[in-house]
């Protein structure tokens, strides 16, 4: 890092992490208020500071430098840890916080669980900002976690790390989803014709961890036909409609899709363990109050869900 005058400020490491997450200066200008020469200005003097150029035309626009993405990472856990120290642990107020809260998880718990939690956190934190990050085998989320870059996991592994804090949000269980007029609706698969069928199954999400029906049927050395693996889990509904696919996912997951597609749910043969969904944190931020406050209001959604 370059001695200059000016020393790096608080205000610096928001105008770098919000020019690395927007990837344009005219998307992080409006984000930050500030005119598009203004943030230029900011731009150069970032790359002054770091000896980088931070962001550099590739295709389709900006992307970050990695001296970039790993100085996000830090500038992010900075700030947080700047907001904690400026707050008296008992005088957090959601209600005037402007922080940034970030839940990394599966793309199939969007569209079923969040929109009490999403109710509860608008009404209770207007200010507050809402960042909801995929997980895939390329992120590494306890990294993230560790960092500060992530507060919260949310995800249903059979085995989730040991070293991170977790509480249960509810638990849920497995059955197939079909085509309206798929031949399970008619007669009940038995264990060979359930494994024969043509499946759809979910990719990994996470490094070094399976999904709970591969874990399973490994387990048992059984092996089903895998016809298409897919990334986006929430699509998967919308693949089985007119075919002869078979989709082994949690019942509620299946009972939100039959009310708007032309599909069914059926029993399947194979007696899966039941699933638990659960919110993971590290330690580091366990007896933050702001932190406290964000997993009690995640947590609503098991109050709002039950345990299905």
């Amino acid at each position: 890092m370059r001695d200059l005058e000016n020393p790096l400020s608080a205000s610096n490491l928001r105008v770098l992490c919000t020019l690395v997450e927007e990837r344009s200066v005219t998307k992080a200008a409006h984000r930050l208020r500030l005119s598009q020469p203004a943030t230029s200005l900011l731009l150069k003097q970032l790359r002054e500071i770091f000896g980088d150029p931070l962001l550099v035309r590739g295709e389709g626009g900006m992307v970050p430098t990695d001296r970039a993405l790993v100085l996000r990472e830090s500038a992010n856990k900075t700030l947080a840890d700047l907001d904690e120290i400026l707050q008296h642990p008992d005088e957090f107020n959601p209600a005037s916080t402007r922080r940034t809260f970030t839940i990394a998880l599966p793309d199939h718990m969007l569209p079923l669980v969040f929109s009490s939690f999403m109710q509860q956190f608008r009404e209770k934190a207007p200010l507050a900002k809402l960042v909801l990050r995929a997980l895939g085998p390329d992120y590494d989320f306890e990294g993230a976690l560790a960092s500060g870059s992530a507060d919260i996991v949310i995800s249903n592994w059979p085995s989730p790390p040991p070293n991170l804090r977790q509480s249960l949000l509810f638990d849920d269980r497995f059955v197939c989803l079909v085509d309206r007029n798929h031949s399970f609706t008619h007669t009940p698969p038995s264990v060979e014709e359930y494994l024969e069928a043509k499946h759809i199954a979910p990719s990994d999400y996470a490094i070094s961890q399976r999904g709970v029906v591969e874990t399973h049927l490994s387990a048992m050395k059984l092996q089903r036909e895998r016809s298409v693996v897919i990334s986006y889990f929430s699509m998967a509904p919308y693949l089985l409609v007119g075919t002869d696919l078979v989709f082994t996912v949690t019942r509620h997951f299946a009972e939100y899709f039959v009310k708007v597609l032309p599909l069914e749910i059926v029993e399947t043969p194979i007696e899966y363990p039941h699933v638990q969904f659960y919110q993971l944190w590290h330690e580091r931020a366990h007896h933050s109050q702001m932190h406290r406050w964000f997993r009690q209001t995640v947590a609503s959604m098991k109050s709002s869900r039950g345990h299905i």
